[in-house]
C-alpha cells in the first residue's frame, strides 16, 4: 500500500514538472505577444494576423496542402499496403524500407534532389504552392506508414477480405466497405500526423521558394516579432488540439474493442 502511494506521488510530481516545462514557454509567448507601448497590454499583434494579407494567403496555402497531402497519402498507401498484405507479403519489407527512407534523409538533401524535378512540375502545373503536395506526400510517408501498418496488423485482413470476396464483393468494395471501416482510427491518426507535419514544415517550402505558413512566420519574425510569436503560439495550440484529438479517438477505439470483447465473452 505504501509503495502504491509513493508511485502515485512520484507520477504526480513528474506530470507537474512536465506540465510546467511545456506550459511556461506558452505563457511566455502569450505575454510577449500582448506587450504594448509603455508596459501596457495590447492585442495589436493578434489583430494584425487577420489584417496581414500575405499571412492569410500563406495560411490558406498550408491548410490546402495539409488536406491534399493527407488525401494523396491515404490514396497511395491504403490500397498498396492492403494488397501487399493479401497478395504479395514477400514485398512488405521492401515497401516498408521505401516508405521509411525519407525519415533518414535530411530535408536539405531532399530539396537538392527535388529542385530539378520541380522545374518540370512548375512548367506543367504552374508555380502554385499546391504543387508541394507531391513533396509533402513523400515527407509524411514514414509517419503515415507506421500508423496504417499498426491498424492493418490489428485486424484479420485476410479472413475479412476472403469472406467479402466469397459473397461477391469486388476488390474496391472490400477496400472501401471492409478494410477502411476497420482501420478508421489508424487512418485518422495518419491523417492528423500528416496535417501537423505539413503545417510545421519550413525547409522544403523555403528553399523551393513557395509561400507557406512557416515561411511567412519566418519573414514576420524579421519585421514584427510580436505577430510572429502570436502566429507561432496559434500553431502550437492547433498542434496540441490535433494530438488530443488523436489521443481521444484512440481511447474511444480501445473502449469499443474492450466492450466488444466483453460482449463476445458473455455470449
Amino acid at each position: 500500500m505504501g509503495s502504491l502511494v509513493k508511485q502515485r506521488v512520484l507520477r504526480t510530481i513528474i506530470l507537474l514538472v512536465l506540465g510546467v516545462y511545456f506550459i511556461l514557454p506558452l505563457i511566455a509567448m502569450a505575454e510577449f505577444s500582448t506587450r504594448g507601448k509603455n508596459d501596457t497590454r495590447s492585442l495589436e499583434s493578434w489583430t494584425s494576423i487577420v489584417d496581414d494579407e500575405g499571412l492569410m494567403e500563406a495560411l490558406v496555402n498550408s491548410l490546402l496542402l495539409s488536406v491534399t497531402s493527407a488525401v494523396l497519402m491515404l490514396v497511395l498507401l491504403v490500397p498498396t499496403m492492403a494488397w501487399i498484405r493479401l497478395r504479395l507479403p514477400q514485398l512488405q519489407r521492401l515497401v516498408e524500407f521505401l516508405c521509411l527512407l525519407p525519415l533518414a534523409i535530411p530535408a536539405i538533401v531532399l530539396v537538392v534532389g527535388m529542385a530539378p524535378l520541380y522545374a518540370w512540375v512548375n512548367y506543367f502545373f504552374g508555380d502554385s504552392a499546391l504543387t508541394l503536395t507531391f513533396a509533402y506526400t513523400i515527407l509524411v510517408l514514414p509517419f503515415a506508414y507506421r500508423a496504417i501498418d499498426a491498424g492493418l496488423a490489428a485486424i484479420d485482413l485476410k479472413t475479412l477480405a476472403e469472406a467479402a470476396r466469397s459473397l461477391g464483393a469486388s476488390w474496391f468494395t472490400v477496400l472501401w466497405k471492409v478494410v477502411v471501416p476497420n482501420i478508421r482510427v489508424a487512418l485518422i491518426g495518419a491523417a492528423l500526423l500528416s496535417v501537423a507535419l505539413v503545417l510545421g514544415e519550413f525547409t522544403i517550402a523555403s528553399l523551393l521558394n513557395f509561400d507557406t505558413l512557416q515561411v511567412q512566420v519566418n519573414l514576420l519574425g524579421k519585421r514584427n516579432a510580436g505577430v510572429s510569436i502570436a502566429v507561432s503560439l496559434l500553431c502550437l495550440i492547433f498542434a496540441f488540439v490535433l494530438l488530443f484529438a488523436l489521443s481521444y479517438v484512440g481511447q474511444r477505439r480501445r473502449q469499443t474493442v474492450a466492450e466488444e470483447e466483453i460482449l463476445q465473452g458473455s455470449n
